[in-house]
């Protein structure tokens, strides 16, 4: 019994410690100055899914979970094979109704000759025939034999519009092939880290089958809670600072995002004591310039606390107990 003494009394020790600490903090932050408004949270940024518009077997995967990739960098490829065999014989098809048009065209010429002819022979017989020198009858199949090639003109140049088309549906369909094969590289939109690896080389995938997973590390955010009255006085673009649970480091950050709508209340609010229970989603983004200058530190899920500057607020001094040490100069947006 002697020997778990020194134990016991340790443990006491530990906890009343404990309750200390958290009997600080608790007071520190009841007693934020007026001005500020302050929520729990974590760091987060929005997910992006990497996916194939396409079907068809994956040929590589050139990164892995947590790799950094930047905006552009090639992460995937799915093999095109298949598509590249469809574009060679939708290309020879293509120059197969170029020749068409070639050859319309030259049939259009002839159509045109003959039709030339033909009022030729048909004024000079309408002539003759005013004079007396040649019979209406012959007259008449003049004009028939004009009317034939007319008609057969306006063929040649239906068909000349037909094979246009041909060519215009034809380079379309290889258009379509060389977009296919262009979407078969798969590269990152944003500077990000991977999160999830989803497919490995050899795999089939359906359109729209995802690859990778990747976090948008240019919207680095955290989520808070505020009370009706805070959200109220919270602008949009207001200056705030995060401090992560991890670090000592005051970051800076700003309001991106207040919600509209409460949440965690009744649809109908009728008291003001349910008034008082309202709470708005607020985000607290980091600006893009910090994270890239931290870019290797930045990590998602961690969590900590925000503070912001309520409307009125924005000239008053960041409290040196809530702030700790500042970011250094260098790594703010500006400098």
């Amino acid at each position: 019994m002697k020997s778990l003494r020194p134990l016991v009394v340790g443990a006491l020790i530990l906890a009343a410690l404990a309750a200390a600490g958290w009997s600080w903090w608790q007071a520190s932050i009841s007693s934020l100055p007026l001005g500020l408004a302050s929520g729990n949270g974590r760091l987060e940024a929005e997910e992006i899914d990497i996916a194939t518009t396409i079907a068809g077997r994956v040929a590589q995967v050139q990164v892995e979970e947590g790799a950094l990739v930047q905006q552009g960098q090639v992460l995937a490829v799915i093999d095109t094979a298949d598509l590249a065999a469809q574009l060679t014989r939708a290309e020879a098809e293509a120059k197969g109704t170029e020749a068409q048009v070639d050859q319309v065209q030259a049939l259009i010429s002839q159509r045109q000759a003959e039709r030339a002819y033909a009022a030729q022979e048909h004024d000079r017989a309408q002539e003759l025939t005013q004079r007396g020198v040649q019979s209406q009858s012959v007259s008449d199949a003049k004009k028939a034999a004009l009317d034939t090639a007319e008609a057969t003109l306006a063929s040649a140049l239906a068909q000349l519009d037909t094979a246009k088309r041909s060519v215009e549906a034809a380079y379309a369909l290889v258009g379509q092939y060389k977009t296919q094969i262009a979407d078969a590289t798969l590269t990152s939109p944003v500077l990000g880290r991977v999160l999830y690896r989803l497919a490995q080389p050899g795999e089939i995938l359906a359109a729209g089958g995802k690859v990778l997973t990747v976090l948008d590390l240019s919207q680095v955010y955290m989520e808070i809670f505020l009370p009706a009255d805070q959200a109220a006085a919270t602008a949009i673009g207001a200056e705030a600072r995060i401090r992560i649970d991890s670090i000592d480091y005051a970051i800076p950050a700003y309001v991106s995002f207040v919600a509209p709508e409460a949440q965690f209340t009744p649809k109908q609010v009728e008291t003001a004591s349910e008034r008082e229970k309202l709470m708005f989603r607020v985000k607290v983004r980091l600006p893009e310039e910090l994270v890239q200058a931290y870019i290797d530190q930045v990590k998602t899920g961690v969590r900590g606390e925000a503070f912001i500057k309520l409307s009125g607020a924005e000239d008053m001094a960041w409290p040196a107990q809530f702030v700790g040490q500042p970011i250094p100069a260098a790594a703010l947006p500006g400098n």
